[in-house]
């Protein structure tokens, strides 16, 4: 995308400032600074932001996510690329749904995941709940395009009680940082990023603890929870899922360092009883 009018049209000053202030993708950064840019004097505010440490996402107001552009703003968790696995299981598991199904994103942030999944199946009656209003109000632009219903409040206690035992996938990125790595992030998330969107509790599962709990009931037969952790805390995801009555499957893809752990509502004996299978991307699965 060329400049507007009245932006310099030589990037390399931009450039300069951007590797000057540590980014490392600067010329990337530049060309959409200089796109988004409606003046000199906007291109200049927008530089400012980005090197006094803002996210390239929240100064531009967007970010890409599976394909679309979803709108964010300060205050506001920002999608990672990895949660793309999260929704590619999603829709895996809706792809050949014998009715419209009903899906929730629980903990929703910008709503990127609800709108990713809606995106990608088409019509689905989509619902999104998160406890900061700053999310709740982005979610719903981001959301308004495929009719999904934005709630605000604390975990299930947000959702409309008709959607008990009827929702087909609960999709849930709950914050899992432990407590204590907080200060150990990036300044961008830890300086920009709501402590609610990041804060797992002193184990970094807590929020996860408390989504298992209640997911069986709210999940219609044969209904599935997914739930984005990281690699080294998902036994005890698992675990957590498993100790609801749920089948427990972790899912990895070392490419993206992205681990999700799959929870579906069946009868029967939970998939196994201490260690979980993890089914890699390729479809492998490693005992």
């Amino acid at each position: 995308m060329r400049p507007s009018p009245g932006v310099p049209q030589d990037p390399a000053p931009v450039v300069a400032r951007l590797r000057a202030a540590g980014c490392v993708f600067a010329e990337e950064e530049a060309a959409e600074l200089l796109a988004a840019a409606t003046g000199p004097a906007h291109l200049a505010s927008l530089l400012d932001r980005r090197v006094a440490g803002e996210p390239l996402e929240l100064v531009l107001g967007w970010t890409a996510f599976c394909g679309l552009r979803v709108a964010v703003e300060p205050g506001v968790f920002v999608p990672r690329q990895r949660t793309a696995l999260l929704v590619e299981r999603a829709v895996a598991l809706l792809r050949d749904a014998p009715r419209t199904p009903l899906v929730v994103d629980l903990c929703c942030g910008s709503g990127a995941v609800g709108l990713a999944v809606a995106t990608a199946l088409g019509p689905v009656e989509l619902h999104a709940a998160d406890v900061d209003p700053a999310a709740v109000r982005c979610a719903r632009r981001n959301l308004a395009g495929v009719g999904g219903r934005v709630h605000q409040g604390d975990l299930y206690a947000a959702l409309p009680a008709g959607l008990r035992g009827r929702v087909d996938l609960l999709a849930v990125n709950a914050p899992y940082v432990p407590s204590a790595a907080l200060a150990l992030m990036p300044p961008e998330a830890r300086d920009h990023e709501p402590r609610t969107a990041l804060d797992g509790g002193p184990d970094g599962t807590g929020l996860q603890r408390r989504v298992a709990a209640e997911a069986r009931d709210w999940l219609a037969p044969g209904g599935s929870l997914i739930v984005e952790t990281s690699v080294r805390q998902a036994p005890h995801t698992a675990a957590a899922v498993e100790g609801a009555g749920l089948r427990a499957v972790v899912v990895r893809d070392d490419e993206r360092d992205a681990t999700v752990v799959v929870g579906n509502r069946v009868s029967g004996p939970s998939l196994c009883a201490v260690t979980h299978p993890v089914t890699n991307r390729n479809g492998s699965v490693t005992r």
